[in-house]
């Protein structure tokens, strides 16, 4: 019974046997085979030190066990097991040299070495060979290379260095005209951004860690970002092969050498004053004007906004629940009188020519905001329809450019109407302050916060048109200083500092900011959104204010006493 039992173990037993006796003759048979190679092939001791060891003989050759060998036994071929890197190749500039006939074109074994000797690419001596092997071809761009802070750091033994196939590429080596190539323009900042960008490598080595957000935050890196192919990018500033530490002398970025770098692309600049600080980090590291400006808006756009919000919230909800629960009460809650007392009905509130005005300005604008947050925000879906040809024809800034034209022309053409026309000068002075509007924005402003039961009176241009034309008035003034100033970059580079430049380009932009949002909270309110007008206020169609339900006279406006001034 147990010589039954234990049968089937035994027999077991006699196939693992016969399994691993079979397998140590194979293993036998290859290190047979391998010492057999290496008796008359010096190659095959040096494979075991290769990228390739490991790797049997017969991987790449064929027939290798026939002796004598085959005569006409075919080469091995790279691409054999390198089917990506050999598609990479054949689309790059040195397999298309080759395919075209230039023999002299490298190759794998002109940039890897012998099959059997092959470096792991990975490793520091493959790294540091990759210079002299571009060297063959390209010299004098290794020889700037290696006087570079790059070149220098690779020759301490600095294996994060980069070199040529970090930003070149490694296979697939296209031209700097080609869209796709690593070094395009289009993709430089990406290129340089995949170690000034990394917060490791940025930590290990003490680089700044801001460069590439203080670069997206520049106009440059902006208009780079909206798809300008023309723009300053990093190798425009830096240097391409011959980057230096700013502290070099023959640094291109050398405080010395800023005038004549940034003089490619703005001649005449730091003539008169030195070129400040470029990357400019905002709350950290800024010029003194820069974070006076910052601040100020800071407090005054959400404080301004907040107060219009309000005020159009509290009076927006006062007339809903007259509207709604006290449908007795007239429609119109702010009763308006003419200096003499009477009155106001439905006037002439705009002249035909300032109806023109009016179109023209409202256009102008909306061109303008439209045109100038798409290249502040041109990742935005609704900015990439205004930036559709901005690669090769800057389309967004002739637009804009255009309606800035349009915008100064027609406020220019106020000021000469106010000046030459008495008619329209004696129209306008409506629009001059007074005492009475403090004393009505404060009453108003509390009636709308639940102060009061009454409506207080309201002149017929009062508080809230005047808040908006001299807001008007400030703004363009503002925007034009510092857009002119902007547009001719170059002469005022060459005639200031470019910390005149910063801090007119942060006006530009808080301002902007400020208008956009004041016209959508304060003039849509009381000219669409405002009960008592909705749905439009007519007057710069007409010139007429005929709008809801006081236009059809279901309403008159009730009398009440109006402060005088």
């Amino acid at each position: 019974m147990i010589a039954r039992a234990s049968f089937p173990v035994v027999l077991a037993t006699a196939q693992l046997v016969v399994l691993f006796g079979a397998a140590g003759s194979g293993l036998r048979a290859a290190d047979a085979s391998a010492t057999q190679c290496a008796s008359c092939h010096e190659q095959a001791q040096q494979l075991e030190k290769s990228a390739h060891a490991g790797l049997p003989c017969d991987t790449c050759h064929d027939n290798h066990g026939k002796y004598p060998h085959p005569t006409n036994a075919a080469k091995p071929q790279c691409t054999t097991c390198h089917v990506d890197q050999a598609g990479d190749y054949a689309g790059g500039v040195h397999g298309q040299a080759r395919k075209n006939g230039n023999e002299g074109a490298p190759n794998c074994g002109m940039c890897h070495g012998s099959a059997h000797e092959l470096l792991p690419p990975k490793s520091q001596p493959f790294r540091t060979a990759v210079p002299d092997t571009c060297g063959m071809c390209h010299p004098e761009v290794v020889d700037q290379f290696r006087k570079s802070v790059h070149g220098r750091a690779l020759a301490r033994g600095i294996s994060d260095a980069p070199l040529c196939t970090d930003c070149h590429g490694e296979h697939l080596i296209l031209k700097h005209t080609n869209e796709d190539s690593r070094v395009n323009t289009a993709h430089i900042r990406e290129t340089c951004g995949e170690c000034h960008g990394d917060v490791r490598l940025t930590r290990k080595f003490g680089m700044p860690s801001d460069r590439l957000v203080t670069f997206d935050s520049s106009f440059h890196g902006l208009a780079a970002k909206s798809g300008s192919q023309t723009v300053a990018n990093c190798a425009s500033c830096h240097g391409v092969h011959n980057i230096l530490a700013s502290s070099d002398p023959n640094s291109t970025i050398n405080p010395r050498n800023l005038p004549e770098t940034c003089g490619q692309c703005h001649p005449g600049a730091g003539e008169r004053f030195a070129i400040s600080q470029v990357h400019v980090v905002e709350g950290v590291k800024e010029p003194l004007a820069l974070r006076w400006v910052r601040q100020f808006y800071l407090v005054l756009i959400p404080v301004t906004l907040g107060l219009m919000l309000l005020h159009n919230a509290g009076d927006w909800i006062r007339k809903l629940i007259r509207l709604r629960f006290r449908p007795g009460r007239s429609l119109q809650s702010h009763p308006s009188r003419d200096r003499q007392g009477a009155v106001w009905h439905p006037e002439m509130r705009t002249l035909p020519f300032e109806r023109i005005q009016h179109a023209m300005l409202a256009v102008s604008f909306i061109v303008l905001v439209a045109t100038g947050f798409a290249l502040k925000y041109s990742d935005q879906w609704w900015a990439r329809p205004v930036l559709v040809m901005e690669g090769s024809l800057s389309v967004r800034s002739l637009v804009h450019r255009i309606a800035a034209v349009v915008f100064l022309a027609i406020s220019l053409t106020h000021v000469v109407a106010l000046i030459a026309n008495r008619g329209l000068r004696e129209h306008w002075k409506e629009m001059i302050p007074r005492t009475r509007d403090a004393r009505e924005a404060a009453s108003n402003f509390a009636y709308n916060l639940g102060l009061g039961s009454e409506p207080p009176p309201r002149s017929p241009h009062s508080y809230i048109e005047k808040a908006e034309y001299w807001a008007v008035v400030w703004g363009a003034a503002i925007m034009a200083s510092t857009g002119l100033l902007l547009w001719a970059n170059n002469l005022a580079l060459k005639l200031f500092p470019k910390v005149v430049l910063d801090v007119a380009t942060s006006i530009h932009f808080y301002e902007a900011v400020l208008a956009a949002c004041a016209i959508v909270i304060w003039h849509f309110y009381s000219v669409i959104f405002d009960p008592d007008i909705y749905p439009l206020d007519t007057a710069f169609l007409t010139g007429h204010r005929l709008a809801g339900r006081e236009a059809s006279g279901e309403h008159e406006p009730r009398e009440a006493p109006v402060a005088g001034d």
